[in-house]
């Protein structure tokens, strides 16, 4: 289908469709394997000037929006849904800054991403508060010009190679939901510290790591915006990443499809190409025509996004999120049927996409979430409309 992409928006198409196939293709495997972080892909991504396509040219950045980062992620997600989290990764924690940060700390933080010198990291889940954020245990007490933070995250995306941190706490719990407060910590800061790197079933080649505050101290300038806005602030970021996810699964059902279509071709049953049993055909034509719609959806959830940065846009981003995360498991589980017991063994990249593809319905807000959202969207519209 023609999305009217403008030259320079084909351009980092082309790119990232470059970068993946040279310098993540060749070792995808390996970084499986050993859960090492990709850091000379991060070069690679940051030579090629597409660390800050959504960030502004003020700060460093290419100018561009959701629409650029759901185009660049797709493309490297097509090769390997784990490495380029690296980026998307990145983007969710840099949204708060982009939405809500002060000249100041745009001007400090947003260079050094926007160059890909440095990697970000979103920190909301906690042990006991994954979907139900409002139970947070971290906290964050105000001492002069000074906060000091205490308390445990996990499952946190780029934790431990991350230099900057976007962390919620809670400033007032009596007042739960409008109690939390989101800030910025460093990684070198005293009373920072890493716990357990989780072992994971897919995206292996990202870190995600327990981060640890005991009596952390950070200025008082590093909150972002003002206190009480942590979970505004979350669910605005929510609303402009979640078609990052989406573009990752996109990426990840995309590419099983293309590499079920050209497996199809070659593998030879009963004399001819398997591409050639009707069976297999409606397999590739129901998964094509998944892929396709999930592109759609995404591309104008990012474009309404981009049009009106200010405007909500949960249901539309909630919708996109959910139904390529879905999509995803679809197809990278009837691809891995089309491939047959070869797509079962890891000599293979299609078993690699079924794991990879599992998360993205379950992080930044599990399908389940994602219905509550757009079920809670359409009832107050019904009531607006009234």
């Amino acid at each position: 289908m023609n999305y009217f992409l403008s030259e320079e928006q084909q351009m980092i198409k082309e790119l990232a469709k470059k970068i993946a196939e040279e310098k993540m293709k060749p070792v995808r495997e390996q970084y499986d394997e050993s859960e090492e972080f990709p850091w000379e892909v991060v070069k690679a991504l940051a030579d090629a000037d597409l660390c800050g396509l959504y960030i502004p040219q003020e700060y460093g950045g290419f100018g561009g929006g959701v629409l650029e980062l759901c185009l660049c992620v797709e493309e490297l997600c097509k090769i390997d849904g784990g490495i380029a989290l690296c980026v998307a990764a990145t983007a969710l924690a840099t949204f708060p800054l982009l939405l809500f940060g002060t000249e100041e700390q745009k001007k400090k933080f947003l260079p050094d991403i926007a160059s890909g010198k440095k990697i970000a990291a979103f920190a909301v889940t906690e042990a006991n508060a994954g979907s139900d954020a409002a139970g947070i245990q971290t906290t964050a007490r105000k001492e002069g010009d000074f906060y000091i933070l205490n308390g445990t995250k996990c499952f946190i995306t780029n934790g431990g190679e991350a230099e900057m941190y976007v962390i919620i706490a809670m400033t007032n719990k009596t007042k739960g939901p409008r109690g939390a407060s989101a800030f910025i910590v460093e990684k070198d800061t005293p009373g920072f510290s890493f716990g357990k790197k989780e072992n994971k079933m897919g995206i292996r080649a990202s870190s995600t790591r327990e981060l640890i505050f005991n009596e952390c101290k950070i200025p008082k300038e590093n909150l972002i915006s003002r206190e009480g806005q942590g979970f505004i602030i979350t669910m605005k970021t929510f609303d402009a990443s979640r078609p990052g996810v989406a573009a990752q699964a996109l990426g990840i059902a995309a590419g099983a499809l293309e590499d079920a279509v050209k497996y199809s071709r070659e593998r030879i049953q009963f004399g001819r190409p398997i591409s050639s049993f009707q069976a297999v055909q409606h397999m590739l034509a129901d998964m094509a025509t998944k892929v396709e719609a999930a592109r759609a959806l995404i591309y104008a959830t990012a474009r309404t996004i981009d049009d009106d940065p200010k405007a909500r846009a949960t249901k539309c981003s909630a919708m996109s999120k959910l139904f390529a995360s879905d999509v995803a498991m679809e197809v990278t589980v009837d691809a891995l049927q089309v491939f047959g017991g070869y797509g079962y063994m890891k000599e293979y990249p299609m078993e690699k996409r079924m794991r990879d593809a599992k998360i993205t319905q379950i992080y930044e807000g599990t399908s389940q979430i994602q219905r509550d959202e757009i079920a809670l969207a359409l009832i107050k519209e019904a009531a607006r409309s009234k």
